[in-house]
């Protein structure tokens, strides 16, 4: 009886040791370095959200950007489903230059 305690107490100090080693990998992740936003994956609404991503937008897509459903409706897609409502000015070459200056800031939580 005293042999299967005695085990049972060192595998459960065994197992709080792995938690401790883990710690400092989860303390690392969350020190990584913020993404950037993605044309293809981020929200609108994301972006307005961002006062640089917005700017960047408001710079970069302005007839885009001056419709009232981009700040509406269009929150809820991507530069990339909105390309089809907006093809000349959401181009696919317009996308991969706004996809560029989003990649030179960081987005936010």
């Amino acid at each position: 009886m005293y042999k299967s305690l005695r085990i049972l107490v060192l595998a459960g100090l065994a197992a709080g040791a792995l938690q401790v080693m883990t710690v400092p990998t989860r303390a690392a992740d969350a020190a990584a370095p913020a993404a950037h936003y993605s044309v293809a994956t981020t929200l609108v609404g994301k972006m307005l959200d961002d006062p640089a991503a917005d700017a960047l937008l408001k710079k970069m897509i302005p007839t885009v950007y001056a419709n009232e459903m981009f700040h509406s409706s269009g929150r809820e897609l991507t530069l990339k489903a909105i390309q089809q409502y907006e093809p000349e000015a959401l181009s696919d070459a317009n996308l991969a230059k706004v996809q560029a200056e989003l990649d030179k800031i960081p987005a936010r939580n």
